[in-house]
């Protein structure tokens, strides 16, 4: 569909022509501050509004799993997203649409979740086989089944409209299932979380490969961001534990380093003791520690891996998933190398300078 087409057909959403003239259907977020999302937090902008120390008005994030055309990212209604596409290739196709381009970021992904949370309403999506388990008589448009699995993704956006952010036309579709999506800005190193301060991750010009130096820990007692040792044990540093059968940020050594997936309901993660508020209104923001009405929140969990070299993130679950799947839904278990018939990503932009 042409630019034209599709602001006619999308009139309550913007599209957005990337520097190869593609269009994509994009939802603005306008900036709000952590206190607007997490109870008790300050009335500061929310990090993904904040890129290298600079406010933003706010970002634009794709209203559909991406696709991907001749090698460039793009949100397009009723396809079949995007799969089988790594994390480096994946970032790769969305900063080549241009300056302020960028693989949607976690800071961003936990601001849509915190924002739906705040709200009272979680988007539902395609967690069974085309349809959400609470209302299975709502299909989608199936886009790929297999004889084995059955029905398994659906087009982008041809849910109905309760698979919106927000309940509404407007909205952005799909966070819920079909596909998980890969997001930047974030990796955990043998326990260690490590980011790309703030939304940094939303410029190229910061680099998210493996032996980046721009990756930073977080340092427990304040909040601020600190330079990784490369080895997941900088002093003080924000960690993922595993204690009592349940994941728990720590600010010391990993106890229970484990590098395979293991899981618990997130509404049962926690921050133990030396983990500053400062650091957890940041991994609050991110979506990564619960916060707020924890009854939206009661049936997913987070898968995680605190034992290997570098494990990436991605969010949201998948078809056949039920009700373990959601905005908050989120695995830390694949290297960057990872390409699987269930994870996809999708494209966010900003207005840069």
């Amino acid at each position: 569909m042409t630019a034209s087409e599709l602001k006619n057909r999308y009139p309550y959403n913007t599209v957005l022509t990337d520097e190869a003239g593609n269009p994509s259907v994009m939802v603005y977020i306008p900036a709000f501050s952590l206190a607007d999302v997490i109870p008790g937090a300050p009335c500061v902008p929310h990090p993904a509004f904040v890129v290298e120390g600079k406010a933003l008005p706010g970002i634009f994030i794709s209203k559909f799993q991406n696709v991907i055309v001749h090698g460039i990212a793009c949100s397009l209604p009723h396809q079949d997203p995007a799969t089988r596409v790594n994390f480096d290739d994946a970032v790769r196709a969305c900063t080549a649409k241009g300056k302020g381009w960028h693989l949607m970021t976690a800071m961003e992904w936990g601001m849509i979740a915190l924002w739906c949370q705040k709200n009272g309403f979680l988007p539902f999506g395609n967690n069974g086989e085309g349809f959400d388990v609470r209302e299975p008589d709502r299909c989608a448009t199936v886009s790929y089944r297999n004889e084995e699995k059955g029905i398994c993704r659906t087009a982008t956006g041809s849910g109905p409209v309760s698979w919106n952010h927000n309940g509404r036309e407007d909205g952005i579709c799909d966070l819920n299932g079909n596909v998980w999506e890969w997001n930047g800005g974030i990796r955990v190193v043998r326990g260690e979380l490590q980011l790309l301060p703030d939304n940094n991750g939303a410029n190229d010009a910061f680099d998210q490969g493996a032996d980046s130096a721009d990756w930073r820990a977080v340092d427990a007692r304040t909040g601020e961001y600190i330079a990784p040792h490369g080895e997941g044990d900088a002093e003080h540093s924000v960690k993922l534990d595993f204690v009592n059968g349940a994941f728990a940020y720590v600010a010391d050594a990993v106890q229970d380093a484990y590098p395979h997936a293991r899981f618990c309901d997130f509404s049962a993660v926690r921050a133990a003791d030396g983990i500053s508020e400062q650091a957890q209104w940041l991994l609050q923001a991110l979506g990564c520690l619960p916060t707020g009405d924890l009854s939206l929140v009661a049936d997913v969990s987070l898968y995680a891996n605190n034992g290997s070299a570098e494990r990436m993130v991605f969010r949201g679950g998948r078809w056949g998933q039920g009700l373990n799947a959601g905005v908050f839904k989120t695995c830390i278990d694949d290297p960057r190398t990872y390409a699987g018939e269930a994870v996809g990503f999708r494209a966010a932009y900003y207005e840069a300078d």
